[in-house]
C-alpha cells in the first residue's frame, strides 16, 4: 500500500502544518509547511472524529519558505520548545497572522482579516525565562551524571533530552546552565524541574522545584558560590520550590524581583505590547484606569506616566509586594495602587473605570469580569492575550457591548508558534 500524500495548506494553532486526508479528515503534520507535500509516515496517523494526526516521512515538493534549522535540537531531539524553525521568519510571521485572524473569524464570529504583527527585534538569544524538566537517567555510569535535565520531544512528552544550548535563549542563561551542569549532584533529591531566569536588574535566578526532603541550605550555599566563580560572575539566587508550597530563597539575597513572579520572557517586545495597549485607549489623563492581571506594574507605570489613575490588580502576592516597592511607581504617590487579589473577586470594591486594560492567563478573562464590562460598559479597553483561541472566545461574548476598534499580532518568541496579541474595543455606541 502505498504512503498517502497529503498537500499543506497551512500552519494551525501550535505549529502544525495541516492538510486533509483522501477522506476529507483534517490532518496534522508537525514540521511541514503550507505549500508542501508530503508524505505520511506509516503507521503515524492517530484517527480522530473529525481530524487526524500524523509524522511527515518525506517532503516530496519542498515549500520556497522552507530553511535549515539553526538548532541541532530541533532534528536531531525532536525539541518541542520551538515549532516553525523549519520555516523562513517571514513565512514564521505569516503563519502567525494567520493564526489570529482565523481564530477572530471562526471562534469570535469577526469579520475582521488578518491583523498587522510586529516583527521581533531578535529571532534568536531572546528569552530570559527556561524551564528544563529533570529525570533520573536509566542507565547508571562512572562518566554521566545520575540526572538528565532537558526539554521534551514534541513527540515523546514524556522522555527528556539532555539540553546542550538552547538557542533562543539569553546567553547569560546558557552560561549558568553551561556552569550548573558539573554540579547537579548538589541539587535536592526528587528534584523534578529547574527553571533559570534573568531578573529586572540582570540577576540569575535558579528555582528547583522538587518532591523530596527541603534543600539544605548549606549545599545551596556550595552550588551558588559554584555558579558564581564564573568568569562573567554576576549574582545568582537559589529558591527552592516544594511541589505543594512556595517558593523561597535559599541561597543569596531574598531582596530584589521575585522570580517566580510573572513577566514577559522577552523583555524588549513585551514592553512594545505594553505601550501599543495603552497608547490605543488615547487620552487618560485625569481618568480612572483599571489594570487587571496587572503583574509587577509595568502596566500601570506606562498608565500613570501618561496622567491616569491607576488601580493595578493581580493574584501573586509576591508581584504586587515588588510593584508596591517600586520607586519609578510610588514616584505618583495615591494616583496608583497595586492591590493583591483575584481581579474577579475586588472588582466590587474598585472606582468606576473610564479605561479597562486587561492580561489575562492562557484561559482568558473571567466570566465575572466579562459581565462587569458588558454590564457596564467602559468607553476604552485593551485587552492583551497570549491565547488567540480564548482571545476570540471573549471578544465573541464582549460584542454585545463593544466593537474592535484595531487589531495587532505582536511576535514575542520567534521559532515559536506562540503570538502576543492586543486588540482595542469602544463601547458601542
Amino acid at each position: 500500500m502505498s504512503a498517502e500524500v497529503v498537500a499543506v495548506s497551512g500552519i494551525a494553532a501550535g505549529g502544525d502544518g495541516v492538510g486533509r486526508l483522501g477522506d476529507g479528515r483534517a490532518v496534522f503534520l508537525p514540521r511541514t509547511a503550507p505549500g508542501e507535500r508530503v508524505t505520511v509516515r506509516a503507521g503515524s496517523l492517530r484517527m480522530h472524529r473529525t481530524f487526524a494526526r500524523g509524522e511527515a516521512a518525506e517532503i516530496v515538493e519542498p515549500a520556497a519558505a522552507r530553511v535549515s534549522p539553526a538548532c541541532p535540537h530541533y532534528l536531531a531531539d525532536h525539541c518541542g520548545g520551538c515549532q516553525l524553525q523549519h520555516l523562513s521568519y517571514e513565512a514564521q510571521l505569516q503563519a502567525k497572522r494567520t493564526i489570529v485572524g482565523d481564530a477572530l473569524r471562526r471562534i469570535g464570529k469577526l469579520d475582521i482579516p488578518d491583523p498587522n504583527i510586529t516583527a521581533a527585534g531578535e529571532q534568536w538569544r531572546y528569552r530570559t525565562e527556561i524551564s528544563l524538566a529533570v529525570r533520573q537517567r536509566r542507565e547508571r555510569s562512572r562518566d554521566a551524571a545520575p540526572l538528565v535535565a532537558g526539554f521534551h520531544p514534541y513527540d515523546s512528552p514524556e522522555r527528556v533530552f539532555p539540553l546542550v544550548d538552547c538557542l533562543i535563549a539569553d546567553a547569560r542563561l546558557m552560561s549558568l546552565w553551561r556552569q550548573l551542569q558539573s554540579h547537579l549532584q548538589l541539587l535536592p533529591e526528587g528534584v523534578t524541574r529547574l527553571t533559570l531566569r534573568l531578573g529586572k536588574e540582570g540577576t540569575r535566578h535558579l528555582v528547583v522545584e522538587s518532591a523530596g526532603e527541603p534543600w539544605a541550605g548549606r549545599t545551596a550555599d556550595r552550588l551558588r558560590a559554584a555558579l558564581i566563580q564564573a568568569e562573567e560572575a554576576g549574582e545568582v539566587v537559589c529558591w527552592w520550590h516544594p511541589v505543594d508550597g512556595a517558593p523561597r530563597v535559599v541561597a543569596g539575597p531574598a531582596t530584589g524581583f521575585p522570580a517566580t513572579a510573572f513577566a514577559a520572557a522577552n523583555p524588549a517586545m513585551g514592553t512594545a505590547v505594553r505601550r501599543w495597549a495603552v497608547e490605543g485607549l488615547g487620552d487618560v489623563s485625569g481618568k480612572q484606569a483599571w489594570d487587571l492581571y496587572g503583574g509587577i506594574g509595568d502596566t500601570a507605570l506606562l498608565l500613570a506616566e501618561r496622567g491616569a489613575r491607576v488601580v493595578s490588580v493581580d493574584a501573586d502576592e509576591k508581584a504586587v509586594a515588588w510593584a508596591r516597592g517600586r520607586s519609578d511607581l510610588a514616584a505618583f504617590g495615591d494616583r496608583v495602587r497595586c492591590i493583591a487579589g483575584r481581579a474577579e473577586d475586588v472588582l466590587s470594591g474598585l472606582p468606576e473605570p473610564q479605561a479597562v486594560v486587561v492580561s489575562p492567563p492562557r484561559s482568558g478573562l473571567h466570566w465575572d469580569i466579562t459581565l462587569r464590562l458588558t454590564g457596564d460598559p467602559v468607553s476604552s479597553v485593551a485587552y492583551v492575550s497570549c491565547d488567540p483561541a480564548t482571545l476570540a472566545r471573549d471578544l465573541q461574548r464582549l460584542s454585545v457591548n463593544y466593537q474592535v476598534r484595531a487589531v495587532q499580532a505582536f511576535d514575542l518568541f520567534p521559532q515559536t508558534a506562540h503570538v502576543e496579541t492586543v486588540v482595542h474595543l469602544e463601547a458601542a455606541r
